[in-house]
C-alpha cells in the first residue's frame, strides 16, 4: 500500500510539473504549426493582375523543365517588362514627370534570404535581371539612379530609349494624364518548387507622373516583397507609399509564421492599414492590393479599395494558369 501512494504521488506530481512547465513555454513555442496540406500539388506560382498569366506560364515551363526557380520568376517578370501593352512595366512603362521612365524591382530568394533590387533605374527596360545580378554579384541589396545603370552596364545590359515612338508621342501630345492616370499595375509573384523552396520578384514603373528620383516600394525588401522559406512569401501592387509605410510584405509572412492562413493574414495586414491610415477609407486613390503564399502552397490575396484586381495561379506542370478575382477590404461585410 505504501508503494502504491507514493506512485500515486509521483503520478500527481509528474503532471503537476508538467503543466507548470507548459505554462511558463513562449507563446512561439505554444503556436499552432501551418498545416502541411501534402496533398497541394507543387510547384505553383502566383502573380498579380491579368499579366501574371504569361508570367504563371513561362515560370511554369521553366519548373517543368527542371529549372530553377529563380530562374523561372526572373524569366516570367521579363516577358511581363518586354510586353510594350503593359504600361506599367518595363518597356514602355509609365513615364515620371519629366517624361523618363524609371524603373524599379527586386528579388528575393528563400533558401539563402538574399536579395538584390534597383531603384529609379532608366534606360535598362529588364530591372528584375539586373537586380539579380546585384543579389548574385554584390554586397549589397540596392542600387538607384546612376549607380545602378553603371552596374547594369558592366554587368552587360544594353541601354536603350524605353518609350515607344507611339508612348512618346501620347506624353508630347499632353493626353498623357488620361491615358496613364489609372495605370499602376506592378507585376510581382512567389513561386514554390517541388523541393519546397520559395522565391519573390516583382517589377515596375511606378506612379504616372511621379516626381523624379521617386522609389515605390517594389524595390524594397519587406514593402514590396518578402520571403522567408520556412515559412511563404508576399508581393504588394498599388500605392507603394502605403506599402513602404506598413512594411507589408514582411507582416503578412510573419502573421503566417503566427498561424494564419495566407488569405486571413493579407486581410489583416490591410484592415491595419486602414487603422492606421483612416483617410484611406475614403481616398479614391489609395490602392493596395496584395498576395500570399504559405509553405504548404496555400495562397490568399486581398484588396483595399473596387474591383479589377485579380491574381493569376498555376500549380504543378500540366494545368494551365487561371485568374482569380478578390474582393475589397472596405465595404465587406
Amino acid at each position: 500500500m505504501v508503494v502504491r501512494r507514493d506512485m500515486a504521488r509521483s503520478r500527481r506530481e509528474f503532471l503537476r510539473d508538467t503543466t507548470i512547465a507548459v505554462a511558463l513555454l513562449p507563446h512561439a513555442a505554444c503556436a499552432r504549426p501551418t498545416p502541411t496540406h501534402s496533398s497541394l500539388e507543387l510547384p505553383v506560382v502566383i502573380a498579380t493582375w491579368d499579366h501574371g498569366l504569361e508570367l504563371c506560364a513561362v515560370a511554369q515551363k521553366v519548373l517543368g523543365g527542371g529549372g530553377d526557380l529563380l530562374d523561372a520568376l526572373e524569366r516570367g517578370v521579363n516577358v511581363v517588362e518586354d510586353d510594350p501593352t503593359v504600361v506599367s512595366v518595363g518597356f514602355n512603362g509609365l513615364p515620371n514627370e519629366d517624361g523618363v521612365v524609371q524603373l524599379d524591382a527586386s528579388i528575393m530568394d528563400g533558401r539563402t534570404h538574399n536579395a538584390g533590387a534597383v531603384g529609379a533605374l532608366e534606360g535598362i527596360k529588364n530591372p528584375i535581371s539586373v537586380a539579380r545580378k546585384v543579389m548574385e554579384r554584390t554586397k549589397h541589396v540596392l542600387l538607384v539612379g546612376a549607380g545602378a545603370l553603371a552596374f547594369a552596364k558592366r554587368a552587360g545590359f544594353k541601354e536603350q530609349d524605353l518609350m515607344s515612338p507611339e508612348a512618346r508621342a501620347t506624353w508630347a501630345s499632353g493626353k498623357h494624364e488620361d491615358f496613364w492616370r489609372d495605370s499602376h499595375d506592378t507585376v510581382g509573384c512567389i513561386g514554390l518548387d517541388a523541393n519546397g523552396n520559395l522565391a519573390t520578384a516583382v517589377s515596375t514603373s511606378g506612379l504616372a507622373g511621379k516626381l523624379a528620383g521617386r522609389v515605390g516600394d517594389s524595390p524594397l525588401i519587406g514593402a514590396g516583397n518578402y520571403c522567408d522559406n520556412d515559412v511563404g512569401g508576399a508581393v504588394a501592387t498599388g500605392i507603394g507609399e502605403l506599402a513602404i509605410k506598413n512594411s507589408v510584405s514582411f507582416a503578412i509572412v510573419e502573421r503566417m509564421r503566427a498561424g494564419l492562413d495566407p488569405t486571413r493574414a493579407c486581410e489583416e495586414i490591410l484592415e491595419r492599414v486602414l487603422r492606421k491610415h483612416p483617410e484611406a477609407r475614403t481616398d479614391p486613390t489609395a490602392m493596395l492590393a496584395v498576395i500570399a503564399m504559405n509553405k504548404a502552397g496555400e495562397v490568399g490575396a486581398a484588396m483595399l479599395r473596387g474591383t479589377g484586381f485579380r491574381y493569376a495561379l498555376v500549380r504543378g506542370t500540366k494545368t494551365a494558369p487561371a485568374l482569380y478575382d478578390v474582393k475589397p477590404t472596405i465595404g465587406r461585410g
